[in-house]
């Protein structure tokens, strides 16, 4: 990673990864768009990383693209953000929707939770959305914001927010790309959780350690996978291929691991094999 626009740190085997651009509410710039990629990047291939968070610094979570490269309707500007280089697929074996400069996040083997501690608009809602799960801080506004922009339903959260909120919800929020509080968000499903502001991060880690310390890194890798394809299969695809992975599964050390940690009343030992 280059430069301070994202921290990093892992403890007890949780990395947490922070947008850090307070000052701007943790507004996305390219460089800070290389350094979350690194930063995923660098997560996802540590096997002493069982779990990632995703906040912001300061006040925010990420208020969207920095205005001042959309400033005074800039072609330039504007197409300096909308051409978002292809970078080298973040797993060149993942499908090929997972492969764009910003959709990568379901391609990282670990479950990424987005700690949503402020404003969370525009680009700063689609990387929330590629999160796997969200807690968000009571008080968090939200907007897609784009069509107030002159803008569209950018890289991809047409897909994600209808995913998660349902068609009619999506075309409200994306078409009137209108305020909304963390409780609604809860509402419409776009949100899991709702804490209180002070009690956010300690709400998530707590949540991420149980994973960390509890559940098979396996499993978690291949749920993730099962889960982010269930969009473009029938339910006899998704069938055959949980009886595939149910027979890998078995072969697995954590498998043995699962059953000896329950039988002896001790606490896990998973190694991710």
């Amino acid at each position: 990673m280059n430069g301070t626009e994202v921290l990093y740190d892992v403890s007890q085997r949780v990395a947490t990864v922070t947008l850090n651009r307070p000052e701007r509410l943790n507004a996305y710039t390219a460089a800070l768009g290389d350094s979350l990629r690194a930063a995923m990047r660098r997560a996802g291939d540590d096997p002493g990383v069982r779990v990632i968070v995703l906040t912001g610094a300061g006040l925010g979570f990420c208020a969207g693209a920095d205005m001042d490269s959309l400033s005074a309707g800039s072609a330039s500007g504007g197409a300096a953000l909308a051409a978002v280089p292809q970078a080298e697929p973040f797993d060149a074996q993942s499908s090929p929707d997972y492969q764009s400069a910003h959709s990568y996040f379901p391609a990282v083997p670990k479950p990424i939770i987005a700690a949503i501690n402020g404003a969370c608009a525009g680009l700063g809602l689609v990387y929330a959305l590629y999160c796997d799960q969200r807690f968000a801080a009571a008080g968090a506004k939200f907007t897609t914001a784009f069509a107030r922009r002159g803008l569209i339903a950018e890289h991809g959260v047409s897909y994600t927010l209808a995913r998660l909120a349902g068609l009619p919800a999506a075309l409200d929020l994306l078409l009137s790309a209108r305020k909304f509080d963390a409780d609604e968000a809860l509402r419409l499903g776009v949100v899991d959780r709702v804490l209180p502001a002070d009690r956010l991060m300690a709400a998530v880690r707590a949540y991420a350690l149980d994973l960390a310390d509890n559940v098979s890194p396996r499993s978690m890798a291949v749920i993730k996978r099962q889960l982010w394809a269930v969009g473009e299969q029938s339910l006899r695809e998704a069938v055959n291929i949980g009886n595939r992975e149910m027979l890998a599964s078995f072969a697995s050390e954590d498998f043995k691991e699962g059953v000896a940690h329950f039988v002896e009343k001790r606490p896990a030992r998973f190694t991710g094999r």
